[in-house]
């Protein structure tokens, strides 16, 4: 196999988790090259094959990850994977139809390159409040123009710190070299806390993908963002609301600080949990949280950067 695309899933819904798959179907790759592996991650019940029989894209395998956790489920992608390139496809992505075959010659002219992604552009069920628009982001949604954009080392001339390329390639359909990824394997094994800085259960935290990002440019590869690749994420209602969103934003500022942290690319100091507490106070009058969605959303997010940044003893 060339290719084996990893799809994490844990109680995906099965609307989704269909287009999911139908988009596989419909890839130009031929199906002898690449393989599917989805890795059911605790699931109630558990993701059977039979169930899949009329939209199964080519050389499916269902796979199970017990220990509950984004982390662990691409873990046990990466390990159980034959392909030499590895596509993360989440469980409500579709993949436009010459995804796979892109990211198979984007590799090929470009060895230095670990990690790539493209568009990710959304499919909403009817027409989303425009005050959500600012926050989009938060939702793995992107399209940074029709230009390449490549890395070029983690860390710049004059910087103190490591440098996190902002256009470096989210997890849904983020590409890789099994090498690459390999060595994100390896140092998750030697180090537990980075387990914590992905999704799990109903918890929101966020960092897992620029985990993966900083420990392939730790290891001299640089990532990319190429704007032939693209797809459609489908965002469900129960997303756009205030509530979910400021749940969202403010994992991911936290767990954005904690990776910052512990690949020396935070350029911001520690704060004690008193100053923390102070700059969040500050923070809500600031952001005016009280008086519209947008706001309140802000301030979530100021807090999760401020608590991300606390000293632990």
């Amino acid at each position: 196999m060339e290719l084996s695309v990893i799809i994490p899933a844990h109680n995906p819904d099965a609307g989704r988790l269909r287009r999911t798959l139908q988009g596989l179907q419909a890839q130009t790759l031929p199906a002898d090259r690449w393989e599917t592996v989805i890795v059911d991650n605790a699931s109630t019940p558990a993701i059977v094959a039979v169930g899949l029989t009329d939209i199964s894209p080519p050389n499916l395998r269902i796979v199970a990850e017990t220990q509950l956790g984004l982390t662990w489920a691409r873990q046990r992608g990466f390990l159980e994977a034959q392909g030499k390139i590895l596509v993360l496809v989440d469980d409500d992505n579709v993949l436009a139809a010459d995804y796979l075959e892109q990211v198979l010659a984007l590799f090929a002219t470009h060895p230095r390159v670990g990690a790539l992604g493209g568009k990710s552009l959304p499919e909403f069920p009817g027409p989303a409040p425009t005050w959500t628009e600012e926050f989009h982001g938060l939702l793995a949604l992107r399209d940074l123009g029709d230009q390449p954009l490549l890395s070029s080392g983690l860390r710049q001339a004059g910087t103190m710190h490591n440098h996190y390329p902002l256009f470096a390639p989210i997890g849904a359909g983020m590409g890789l070299r099994r090498e690459a990824a390999k060595t994100w394997v390896n140092e998750l094994a030697d180090d537990p806390r980075r387990t914590l800085l992905d999704r799990c259960g109903g918890k929101l935290v966020s960092g897992g993908d620029n985990d993966i990002v900083l420990t392939l440019m730790n290891a001299g590869w640089e990532v990319a963002y190429f704007p032939q690749l693209a797809l459609t994420h489908l965002i469900p209602e129960e997303r756009l609301t205030a509530a979910y969103l400021e749940r969202l934003n403010r994992a991911i500022h936290k767990s954005w600080m904690q990776v910052l942290t512990l690949h020396d690319a935070n350029p911001w100091p520690p704060l004690s949990a008193t100053g923390a507490a102070l700059r969040k106070l500050k923070a809500w009058f600031t952001y005016r949280a009280w008086s519209r969605p947008a706001g309140c959303i802000r301030w979530q997010g100021a807090c999760g950067h401020f608590d991300g940044r606390v000293r632990h003893s």
